[in-house]
């Protein structure tokens, strides 16, 4: 049966209460406040729901993360990547960033990142806890993408992309520079294609979950805007 929340409380039901069908749905309900969504990301469920639903609360059963060791940049991209025709900046646009991430697509129809959404993880940027990765080129910005530092752990949220490569050259920047800052892992939430092919890959949620309590606590010092 799923969980619905109240609206002022900050807890989730144990993951393993989370439906197989849809695969990961946990529970309904609740708001946007930060220490909703800060206590979210720890229990490890994150929200997506679309314009006129309630919010929802999911943790799928097998989770997609990166390892940042793990990353595999395809020969092509990295020959792009040094030909320097992208320039890539962190925490220079947080706004921008999530307002591309949460245009239209021709692929789908509407977004799951509402504007009630867009202020909440504008509210997170403000407290130093989501960050956004922007991707540049003749001072245009042409790509990019956000999510949250929590410990040692990254969790992605969103992409975009206005130009071929933009967002790669933009995701392959982030997972090294989270490398060489001692990051463990970065949460992709769902499978894609193009995320496998950087060497995302899924594990049982269980794993997802005891991984969560060995590097959330550690505070994250990155200082991003270098």
């Amino acid at each position: 049966m799923l969980t619905w929340l109240h609206r002022h409380d900050t807890w989730f039901p144990p993951l393993e209460q989370a439906l197989r069908e849809p695969n990961g749905l946990l529970a309904a309900g609740g708001d946007l406040r930060p220490e909703r969504l800060i206590a979210a990301y720890r229990h490890g469920c994150f929200p997506w729901y679309q314009e006129g639903q309630p919010i929802l609360w999911w943790s799928p059963d097998p989770r997609t993360v990166l390892f940042p060791a793990e990353l595999h940049v395809s020969r092509s991209l990295r020959k792009r990547i040094r030909q320097g025709e992208f320039q890539v900046t962190f925490d220079q646009d947080f706004t921008a960033v999530i307002r591309g991430c949460a245009a239209p697509r021709t692929y789908a129809d509407g977004t799951w990142i509402t504007t009630p959404m867009q202020h909440a993880y504008l509210e997170l940027h403000r407290m130093g806890i989501a960050h956004s990765v922007e991707v540049w080129k003749d001072e245009a910005l042409v790509g990019g993408l956000y999510g949250l530092a929590m410990g040692r752990l990254f969790f992605g949220e969103s992409m975009f992309s206005r130009t071929t490569d933009a967002s790669k050259v933009g995701f392959v920047t982030l997972v090294e520079r989270l490398a060489d800052r001692g990051f463990e892992m970065i949460d992709c939430q769902m499978p894609t294609r193009h995320l496998a092919s950087f060497g995302a890959r899924p594990i049982p949620r269980s794993e997802f979950a005891q991984l969560l309590e060995r590097y959330l606590d550690p505070p994250d010092r990155t200082n991003w805007r270098a």
